[in-house]
C-alpha cells in the first residue's frame, strides 16, 4: 500500500505534530498531579516547538509552509462550495493550525508568569507585578478551555473526514503519504529536508536555552 502513496507531509512536521500531542497530555497530567517543575519544563519545551514550527512554516518543504496553506476567507468559502482541492491543509484545516498555534503561544507564554499564590511560580514571575501575574494566570487557566475546545473540534473533524469524506488523515501523519491519485506530481515533496530541520531545531533550542537561563531567580519564599 505504501508504494501507492506520494510524500506530502515531511518528517519534521509529523514529529512536531505528535510531540505536540504528547506535550499537551503531559502538561495536563503534570498540572493535575502537582508536578509543577515538570509542567514548567514542558512549557519551555512547547515554546521551543512553537519557535521551530514558525520558522519551519517559512523555510520548510512545500506543504509545511504557511504561504502554501494560509489563505483568505474567500478560499474557505470556495472550499465549502467544493471549488478548492487541497493536497496539504485545506482552508479549514489551515485555520485550525493557525488557531492552535496562537492558543498554544498564549498558553506557554502566560505560564511563564503564572502563580498559585502558595507553592509555585513560573520562571518569569519575578519580572512582573503580583497583580499582573495574577491576571496572566487567569488568562492561562481560561485559555486552556479554548485549547480543549479546539482539540475537540479537531477530533470531530478527523472523524468526519474519516467516515464521511473517506479521507484517512491520521495515518498520513505517521507515514507522510497520500494516495497517488490525489497528489499531482508537482505537489509531491522530494524530501523532508532533514538537514534544514536540524538547523531550525538548533535555533529553537538556543532560544529556549537563553529563555531559561535569562529568567530571574525565584523569590526566596517559593520552593520548587
Amino acid at each position: 500500500m505504501l508504494q501507492s502513496l506520494r510524500l506530502v507531509w515531511d518528517l519534521p512536521t509529523r514529529v512536531f505534530h505528535w510531540l505536540l500531542v504528547t506535550s499537551l497530555i503531559g502538561s495536563y497530567v503534570t498540572a493535575k498531579l502537582g508536578q509543577m517543575e515538570w509542567h514548567f519544563r514542558l512549557g519551555l519545551f512547547m515554546i521551543g516547538m512553537l519557535i521551530f514550527r514558525v520558522i519551519w512554516g517559512l523555510v520548510g518543504p512545500r506543504h509545511a509552509r504557511f504561504s502554501t496553506f494560509v489563505k483568505g476567507p474567500g478560499s474557505v468559502v470556495r472550499y465549502l462550495k467544493g471549488g478548492v482541492h487541497s493536497v496539504g491543509h485545506n482552508p479549514l484545516g489551515a485555520g485550525m493550525v493557525v488557531l492552535m498555534l496562537l492558543l498554544l503561544a498564549v498558553q506557554a507564554t502566560t505560564g511563564l508568569f503564572s502563580t498559585d499564590d502558595v507553592a509555585y511560580v513560573g520562571y518569569y514571575f519575578p519580572s512582573v507585578s503580583h497583580s499582573m501575574a495574577e491576571r496572566l494566570t487567569g488568562i492561562h487557566h481560561l485559555n486552556f478551555n479554548f485549547i480543549l475546545a479546539a482539540v475537540v473540534l479537531h477530533l470531530c473533524a478527523i472523524v468526519f473526514y474519516t467516515f464521511v469524506k473517506k479521507e484517512r488523515l491520521v495515518p498520513a501523519m505517521f507515514h507522510g503519504g497520500k494516495p497517488a491519485q490525489l497528489v499531482p506530481e508537482h505537489e509531491v515533496i522530494p524530501s523532508s529536508q532533514l538537514w534544514k530541520a536540524l538547523i531550525v531545531i538548533a535555533v529553537a533550542g538556543g532560544c529556549v536555552y537563553w529563555l531559561w537561563h535569562a529568567a530571574p531567580p525565584p523569590p526566596a519564599s517559593i520552593d520548587y
